[in-house]
Protein backbone atom coordinates (compact mmCIF):
# COMPACT_ATOMS: atom_id res chain seq x y z
CA UNK A 1 0.00 0.00 0.00
CA UNK A 2 1.52 3.24 -0.98
CA UNK A 3 -1.23 6.09 -1.71
CA UNK A 4 1.62 8.82 -2.25
CA UNK A 5 4.23 7.38 -5.05
CA UNK A 6 6.85 10.10 -4.30
CA UNK A 7 6.90 14.07 -3.89
CA UNK A 8 7.85 16.77 -6.66
CA UNK A 9 8.80 19.41 -3.96
CA UNK A 10 6.10 19.77 -2.24
CA UNK A 11 3.38 18.13 -4.76
CA UNK A 12 2.26 14.95 -4.05
CA UNK A 13 2.13 12.42 -7.07
CA UNK A 14 -0.57 9.91 -5.92
CA UNK A 15 -0.46 6.42 -6.97
CA UNK A 16 -3.88 5.81 -7.56
CA UNK A 17 -4.33 9.29 -10.14
CA UNK A 18 -0.80 8.24 -11.85
CA UNK A 19 -2.34 4.49 -12.53
CA UNK A 20 -5.28 6.26 -13.85
CA UNK A 21 -3.77 8.44 -16.06
CA UNK A 22 -0.99 5.71 -17.10
CA UNK A 23 -4.37 3.44 -18.31
CA UNK A 24 -6.71 6.23 -20.62
CA UNK A 25 -2.81 6.57 -22.14
CA UNK A 26 -2.28 3.50 -22.80
CA UNK A 27 -5.95 2.73 -23.63
CA UNK A 28 -6.06 5.52 -26.00
CA UNK A 29 -3.00 4.62 -28.08
CA UNK A 30 -4.70 1.17 -28.21
CA UNK A 31 -7.57 2.50 -29.84
CA UNK A 32 -5.71 4.83 -32.13
CA UNK A 33 -3.76 1.40 -33.51
CA UNK A 34 -7.38 -0.12 -33.95
CA UNK A 35 -8.18 2.79 -35.85
CA UNK A 36 -5.72 2.82 -38.40
CA UNK A 37 -6.38 -0.68 -38.75
CA UNK A 38 -9.96 -0.13 -39.59
CA UNK A 39 -8.84 2.14 -42.35
CA UNK A 40 -9.76 5.46 -40.21
CA UNK A 41 -6.93 8.10 -38.92
CA UNK A 42 -5.69 7.52 -35.72
CA UNK A 43 -5.90 10.79 -34.77
CA UNK A 44 -9.70 10.68 -34.72
CA UNK A 45 -9.21 8.61 -31.03
CA UNK A 46 -7.37 11.38 -30.15
CA UNK A 47 -10.00 14.03 -30.88
CA UNK A 48 -12.17 12.05 -29.02
CA UNK A 49 -10.59 11.51 -25.79
CA UNK A 50 -10.79 14.86 -23.73
CA UNK A 51 -15.04 14.39 -24.12
CA UNK A 52 -14.21 10.58 -23.17
CA UNK A 53 -12.22 10.81 -20.73
CA UNK A 54 -13.85 13.99 -18.91
CA UNK A 55 -16.72 11.64 -18.85
CA UNK A 56 -15.38 8.63 -17.44
CA UNK A 57 -13.98 10.81 -14.71
CA UNK A 58 -16.70 12.60 -13.78
CA UNK A 59 -19.65 9.74 -14.57
CA UNK A 60 -17.19 7.45 -12.11
CA UNK A 61 -16.80 9.68 -9.23
CA UNK A 62 -20.53 11.05 -9.96
CA UNK A 63 -21.66 7.28 -8.92
CA UNK A 64 -18.92 7.15 -6.00
CA UNK A 65 -19.71 10.03 -4.28
CA UNK A 66 -23.62 9.00 -4.58
CA UNK A 67 -22.91 5.46 -3.33
CA UNK A 68 -20.54 6.60 -0.45
CA UNK A 69 -22.40 9.90 0.82
CA UNK A 70 -22.77 9.20 4.45
CA UNK A 71 -19.78 7.38 4.85
CA UNK A 72 -17.49 9.59 3.12
CA UNK A 73 -18.48 12.95 2.25
CA UNK A 74 -21.70 14.15 4.38
CA UNK A 75 -20.70 16.90 6.56
CA UNK A 76 -17.06 17.16 4.44
CA UNK A 77 -15.93 19.86 1.95
CA UNK A 78 -16.85 20.00 -1.36
CA UNK A 79 -13.61 19.82 -2.23
CA UNK A 80 -13.40 16.37 -0.66
CA UNK A 81 -15.87 15.08 -3.39
CA UNK A 82 -13.75 16.61 -6.19
CA UNK A 83 -10.49 15.14 -5.34
CA UNK A 84 -10.21 12.08 -7.45
CA UNK A 85 -6.64 11.91 -7.20
CA UNK A 86 -6.87 10.35 -4.01
CA UNK A 87 -9.08 7.63 -5.19
CA UNK A 88 -12.64 6.78 -5.22
CA UNK A 89 -14.13 5.74 -9.05
CA UNK A 90 -16.94 2.96 -9.49
CA UNK A 91 -16.34 2.01 -12.76
CA UNK A 92 -19.75 1.37 -14.30
CA UNK A 93 -20.30 4.90 -13.77
CA UNK A 94 -17.52 5.86 -16.01
CA UNK A 95 -18.41 3.46 -18.00
CA UNK A 96 -22.16 4.37 -18.61
CA UNK A 97 -21.32 7.79 -18.92
CA UNK A 98 -18.89 7.59 -21.34
CA UNK A 99 -20.67 5.61 -23.63
CA UNK A 100 -23.52 8.21 -23.80
CA UNK A 101 -21.03 10.99 -24.38
CA UNK A 102 -19.24 8.74 -26.73
CA UNK A 103 -22.39 7.97 -29.17
CA UNK A 104 -23.04 11.75 -29.66
CA UNK A 105 -19.30 12.91 -30.27
CA UNK A 106 -18.88 10.08 -32.73
CA UNK A 107 -22.20 10.70 -34.54
CA UNK A 108 -21.36 14.23 -34.54
CA UNK A 109 -17.98 13.95 -35.95
CA UNK A 110 -19.70 11.98 -38.20
CA UNK A 111 -17.67 8.65 -37.47
CA UNK A 112 -19.09 4.71 -38.01
CA UNK A 113 -20.47 4.65 -34.87
CA UNK A 114 -19.77 0.91 -34.35
CA UNK A 115 -16.59 0.36 -35.87
CA UNK A 116 -15.31 3.58 -33.60
CA UNK A 117 -16.83 1.47 -30.73
CA UNK A 118 -14.58 -1.23 -31.54
CA UNK A 119 -11.48 0.27 -31.75
CA UNK A 120 -12.42 1.47 -28.02
CA UNK A 121 -13.36 -1.60 -26.52
CA UNK A 122 -9.91 -2.83 -25.79
CA UNK A 123 -8.34 -0.02 -24.96
CA UNK A 124 -11.12 -0.22 -22.02
CA UNK A 125 -10.12 -3.35 -20.70
CA UNK A 126 -5.95 -2.59 -20.56
CA UNK A 127 -7.14 1.13 -18.83
CA UNK A 128 -8.62 -0.64 -16.53
CA UNK A 129 -6.06 -3.35 -15.53
CA UNK A 130 -3.92 0.06 -14.93
CA UNK A 131 -6.48 1.41 -12.65
CA UNK A 132 -6.76 -1.53 -10.51
CA UNK A 133 -2.84 -1.45 -9.49
CA UNK A 134 -3.84 2.26 -8.37
CA UNK A 135 -6.39 0.97 -6.42
CA UNK A 136 -4.22 -2.20 -4.88
CA UNK A 137 -1.42 0.94 -4.10
CA UNK A 138 -4.27 3.08 -3.01
CA UNK A 139 -5.72 0.63 -0.62
CA UNK A 140 -9.06 0.30 -1.88
CA UNK A 141 -11.40 -2.36 -3.46
CA UNK A 142 -9.59 -4.64 -1.55
CA UNK A 143 -10.55 -8.74 -1.29
CA UNK A 144 -11.74 -10.78 1.55
CA UNK A 145 -9.97 -12.50 4.07
CA UNK A 146 -8.69 -15.62 3.17
CA UNK A 147 -5.76 -18.43 4.19
CA UNK A 148 -4.42 -18.61 0.40
CA UNK A 149 -0.75 -18.79 0.48
CA UNK A 150 -1.05 -15.61 -1.87
CA UNK A 151 -2.75 -13.41 -0.07
CA UNK A 152 -1.68 -9.89 0.86
CA UNK A 153 -1.44 -7.59 3.96
CA UNK A 154 -2.26 -4.22 4.39
CA UNK A 155 -0.81 -1.80 7.35
CA UNK A 156 -2.63 -1.95 10.40
CA UNK A 157 -4.41 1.19 10.17
CA UNK A 158 -6.42 -0.18 7.23
CA UNK A 159 -9.92 -1.52 7.71
CA UNK A 160 -8.49 -4.85 7.29
CA UNK A 161 -6.50 -4.76 10.46
CA UNK A 162 -3.49 -6.15 8.63
CA UNK A 163 -5.19 -9.86 8.30
CA UNK A 164 -4.28 -11.60 5.25
CA UNK A 165 -6.84 -10.76 2.54
CA UNK A 166 -7.47 -12.24 -0.99
CA UNK A 167 -5.71 -9.56 -4.03
CA UNK A 168 -8.89 -8.78 -5.78
CA UNK A 169 -7.28 -5.70 -7.79
CA UNK A 170 -4.73 -8.21 -8.61
CA UNK A 171 -7.29 -10.75 -9.85
CA UNK A 172 -9.12 -7.90 -11.96
CA UNK A 173 -5.82 -6.43 -13.31
CA UNK A 174 -4.61 -9.38 -14.40
CA UNK A 175 -8.07 -10.72 -15.92
CA UNK A 176 -8.40 -7.24 -17.47
CA UNK A 177 -4.77 -8.03 -19.54
CA UNK A 178 -5.98 -11.16 -20.65
CA UNK A 179 -9.02 -9.67 -22.21
CA UNK A 180 -7.44 -7.07 -23.74
CA UNK A 181 -5.09 -9.19 -25.56
CA UNK A 182 -8.10 -11.55 -26.21
CA UNK A 183 -10.20 -8.78 -28.08
CA UNK A 184 -7.10 -7.19 -29.89
CA UNK A 185 -6.55 -10.82 -31.17
CA UNK A 186 -10.57 -10.54 -31.84
CA UNK A 187 -10.33 -7.28 -33.43
CA UNK A 188 -9.01 -8.57 -36.84
CA UNK A 189 -11.46 -11.11 -37.05
CA UNK A 190 -14.69 -9.35 -36.50
CA UNK A 191 -17.78 -10.47 -38.42
CA UNK A 192 -19.59 -7.05 -37.83
CA UNK A 193 -19.22 -3.73 -36.79
CA UNK A 194 -20.30 -3.38 -33.06
CA UNK A 195 -18.96 -7.20 -32.77
CA UNK A 196 -15.75 -6.31 -30.20
CA UNK A 197 -17.85 -3.69 -28.39
CA UNK A 198 -20.78 -6.12 -27.60
CA UNK A 199 -18.35 -8.80 -26.44
CA UNK A 200 -16.68 -6.05 -24.25
CA UNK A 201 -19.56 -5.50 -22.58
CA UNK A 202 -20.82 -9.29 -21.90
CA UNK A 203 -17.28 -10.82 -21.26
CA UNK A 204 -16.47 -7.73 -18.41
CA UNK A 205 -19.64 -7.91 -17.25
CA UNK A 206 -18.79 -11.98 -16.73
CA UNK A 207 -15.17 -10.99 -15.66
CA UNK A 208 -16.32 -8.21 -13.07
CA UNK A 209 -19.38 -10.63 -11.17
CA UNK A 210 -16.73 -13.27 -11.02
CA UNK A 211 -13.96 -11.22 -9.17
CA UNK A 212 -16.53 -9.66 -7.05
CA UNK A 213 -16.99 -12.33 -4.68
CA UNK A 214 -13.56 -11.57 -3.57
CA UNK A 215 -14.46 -8.21 -2.71
CA UNK A 216 -14.46 -7.27 0.82
CA UNK A 217 -15.30 -3.71 0.93
CA UNK A 218 -18.50 -4.08 0.48
CA UNK A 219 -18.84 -5.78 3.88
CA UNK A 220 -19.26 -1.79 5.45
CA UNK A 221 -22.15 -0.97 2.95
CA UNK A 222 -25.64 -1.89 2.74
CA UNK A 223 -25.92 -4.65 0.13
CA UNK A 224 -29.19 -4.90 -2.58
CA UNK A 225 -32.00 -6.72 -1.44
CA UNK A 226 -31.47 -9.72 0.24
CA UNK A 227 -27.75 -9.82 0.43
CA UNK A 228 -27.09 -11.92 -2.51
CA UNK A 229 -25.01 -9.69 -4.81
CA UNK A 230 -22.73 -6.89 -4.30
CA UNK A 231 -23.61 -3.36 -5.99
CA UNK A 232 -20.96 -4.35 -9.16
CA UNK A 233 -22.55 -7.68 -9.31
CA UNK A 234 -26.13 -5.88 -9.67
CA UNK A 235 -25.36 -3.57 -12.03
CA UNK A 236 -23.13 -6.72 -14.31
CA UNK A 237 -26.51 -8.27 -15.08
CA UNK A 238 -27.56 -5.61 -16.67
CA UNK A 239 -24.54 -4.84 -18.27
CA UNK A 240 -24.50 -8.51 -19.36
CA UNK A 241 -28.24 -7.89 -20.78
CA UNK A 242 -27.50 -5.22 -22.91
CA UNK A 243 -23.93 -6.87 -24.80
CA UNK A 244 -26.13 -9.72 -25.14
CA UNK A 245 -28.98 -7.54 -26.58
CA UNK A 246 -26.28 -5.34 -28.68
CA UNK A 247 -24.77 -8.24 -30.79
CA UNK A 248 -27.81 -10.21 -31.90
CA UNK A 249 -29.24 -6.37 -32.84
CA UNK A 250 -26.17 -5.77 -34.12
CA UNK A 251 -25.24 -8.92 -36.01
CA UNK A 252 -25.99 -9.50 -39.85
CA UNK A 253 -28.72 -11.47 -40.54
CA UNK A 254 -27.16 -13.39 -43.66
CA UNK A 255 -25.02 -16.70 -41.95
CA UNK A 256 -22.19 -15.92 -44.65
CA UNK A 257 -21.41 -12.30 -43.72
CA UNK A 258 -17.67 -12.07 -43.63
CA UNK A 259 -15.14 -10.32 -41.78
CA UNK A 260 -15.32 -6.56 -42.15
CA UNK A 261 -12.49 -4.25 -42.71
CA UNK A 262 -13.49 -0.69 -41.91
Amino acid sequence: MKPTLFHLGDLQIHSFGLLVALGFLFGLASASYNARRAGLKGEVVYDLAPWLVGAGLIGARLLYVISYWNRDFAGQPLSEALAVWKGGLVFYGGLILAILVGIWRIRAMKLPLWTMADCLAPGIALGHAFGRVGCLLNGCCYGRPTDLPWAIRFPLSHPTGHQPIHPSQIYESLLNLAFFAALMWGFGRRKFPGQIFALYLTGYAVLRAFTEWFRGDYDIISRPAAGMFTPGQSTSFLILAAGIALFFTLRPKSETAGRVTS
